[in-house]
């Protein structure tokens, strides 16, 4: 059988205009890698020397936040994300509430933290606040040195968008309808993107 990912039906990406913490990567249809299939990735931070830091936005790991930490009441349905192959023995959060409520918060780009005082953090998702739209809680994380990210845009491994004006977006929802909802905001050019399920095999 004829291998989709380079035939005709690939799918050119249109060149970004440029990178910066708060930028999106989103996976090209036929990136099969499990981590970053149909994935949508934040940079949390990013420079031409250094390379890139980023979390996977869409992909469970299946667990809540009551089964990875201690002093989160039982029961406590909050899922708990896996931001990338890297550091699978660290525990991040991504937010929109800022440093007044989680002190010592980094605002990686007009609007978006990440982390903070973890027992805030803990204090916060006890005590019943809102989550969805405003906090995610990630294991691991994603990264690349500046030639291996600029080598994959190259390839056009990754279409580049800019974050919604309303973040509540990023932090909303999961899974391949969470990659093809932010497919959808690039506009026509990806359009054929849409037709791609998450497993090929399945179409």
């Amino acid at each position: 059988m004829k291998d989709l990912s380079t035939s005709i039906l690939k799918i050119k990406t249109v060149p970004p205009k440029s990178i910066a913490p708060g930028s999106l990567l989103i996976a090209e249809p036929f990136l099969s890698e499990s981590y970053f299939n149909h994935g949508v990735i934040t940079l949390v931070d990013y420079t031409d020397e250094d390379g890139a830091l980023g979390l996977v936005m869409n992909n469970q790991t299946g667990h809540t936040l009551d089964e990875y930490l201690d002093g989160v009441d039982d029961g406590t349905d909050v899922p708990v994300y896996s931001g990338g192959p890297i550091g699978q023995d660290r525990m991040v959060f991504m937010h929109t509430l800022g440093a007044g409520m989680f002190p010592g918060a980094k605002e990686f780009a007009p609007g978006l933290y990440l982390g903070g005082d973890f027992d805030k953090a803990i204090e916060y998702v006890n005590g019943g606040y809102p989550v969805e739209g405003v906090l995610r809680f990630f294991v691991g994380y994603s990264g690349w040195d500046s030639p291996q990210l600029n080598e994959e845009l190259t390839g056009e491994v990754w279409a580049v968008s800019d974050a919604p004006s309303d973040l509540s977006m990023l932090l909303t929802g999961s899974d391949d309808s969470y990659w093809h909802r932010f497919v959808r905001r690039m506009g026509e050019p990806y359009r054929a993107w849409r037709f791609f399920p998450r497993n090929i095999s399945s179409n």
